[in-house]
This record gives structure tokens, C-alpha cells and sequence, in this order.
């Protein structure tokens, strides 16, 4: 006897440099068997070794700006002349197999996400320290001085954002970062609130039948 658990979509967040990539990424390896990564949609053209439904659904203007019209996306946005969005479809199709699917996205989409499913599972990924945090952003070498003290700017700021999200985790270990969300799905997936009636409705059944 059992129910069938519908998956959880979720919501992964946090400020540059917090390590949110690098804990996606090892938690679809540890979890390839029913995790899926969300992709997007997008308007740009795919780049040298992209494919189309891997790295991106690429999509033209036209047929983009209908998808908005059929509110076919859960989250949307227009970035310099390209949009960017998360379509609705592919993830509930996932979700209704029974499949958990990662969103990493940032703070203002995330906001999208929650009024539009508010089912999903939030998490703010944050650094150990700032001044860790910004160890992090200069050791990765790709950005000016002028881009790293934007983005160290910002980050308090996105942090104070922390109150709209479910759980936080402090990424100070990977491995631990990635059970701790492996505990979050366990425990989200037995939360009487979403499966309330289901229990109630088998049992109901069973108690007829004896």
C-alpha cells in the first residue's frame, strides 16, 4: 500500500559566488535516478556546442511572446533584447512522473515562482562568511575588479531576501550542502499538508474493505 508522491519542484537561490552551480550539479549526480535539471527557454541563438532541449528550448521572438500570451511559463524575462523563462510544461511533466526538478535561478524570478506555484520548494543558498564570499568571486578569475565589487555590493542586499524563501543552508561544505537538501526533499515529501487527503483516502478505502 502506499500513494503515489507527486515530485517537488525546487527553488535554488542565493548571491554570486555562494556556490549554487556547483551544489545543483552534484546533487543531479547523486540524484540522476529521479532528479531533473529545469531548462529554459530562450530567445538568443545557441552558441557553439549548445543543444536545443540540453543547454536551452531556443525559441524565436514570435513564438516566445505567444508562450507569454498562453501563460505557458511559470517565470519570465526580458534581458537586454533576449527573454529568458521557465516553461511550465516540461517541468510538471516531470513533476507528474514523480520526478523532483532543480530550479536555479535568481531572487526575482524565484518571487515569479512563488505566486504562480507556490507548491515548490524554496532554498537560499548562503555563503559561510562575506568576506569568504568574496574569496570566492576573485578566485574564479573571470570577472574585473569593477564587476567584483558589484557584485560584493549586492550580495547583502540579496541576502536580506532570505525571509521569502523555505529553508537556507550555509554552502561551506559541498557534500554537506547537498544532503542537507537531500533531507529538505525527505522531509518536504512527507509533510502532511500535501498528501493529507491522499493518506485519508486510502485508509478510508481500507477500512471499507475489511
Amino acid at each position: 500500500m502506499g500513494i503515489k508522491k507527486r515530485g517537488l519542484l525546487l527553488v535554488i537561490s542565493g548571491p554570486s559566488g555562494a556556490g549554487k552551480g556547483t551544489i545543483c550539479k552534484e546533487l543531479m549526480e547523486v540524484s540522476k535516478e529521479h532528479m531533473r535539471l529545469s531548462i529554459s527557454a530562450t530567445t538568443r541563438a545557441p552558441r557553439d556546442g549548445e543543444k536545443e532541449g540540453v543547454n536551452y528550448f531556443y525559441k524565436s521572438m514570435q513564438e516566445f511572446e505567444s508562450m507569454i500570451k498562453e501563460e505557458e511559463f511559470l517565470e519570465y524575462a526580458k534581458i537586454y533584447d533576449n527573454y529568458y523563462g521557465t516553461p511550465r510544461k516540461a517541468i510538471f511533466d516531470e513533476l507528474d512522473k514523480g520526478n523532483d526538478v532543480i530550479l536555479e535561478i535568481e531572487m526575482q524570478g524565484a518571487m515569479q515562482i512563488k505566486k504562480a506555484y507556490p507548491e515548490a520548494v524554496f532554498i537560499f543558498i548562503l555563503p559561510p562568511s562575506l568576506l569568504e564570499l568574496k574569496h570566492r568571486i576573485v578566485g574564479r578569475g573571470t570577472e574585473t575588479l569593477e564587476q567584483i565589487e558589484k557584485r560584493f555590493g549586492s550580495a547583502y542586499n540579496e541576502i536580506k531576501l532570505i525571509g521569502d524563501y523555505d529553508y537556507f543552508i550555509f554552502n561551506n561544505v559541498v557534500e554537506k550542502s547537498v544532503d542537507d537538501i537531500k533531507n529538505i526533499v525527505g522531509a518536504e515529501k512527507n509533510k502532511v499538508g500535501r498528501y493529507k487527503r491522499q493518506v485519508l483516502e486510502m485508509f478510508e478505502k481500507e477500512i471499507k474493505e475489511c
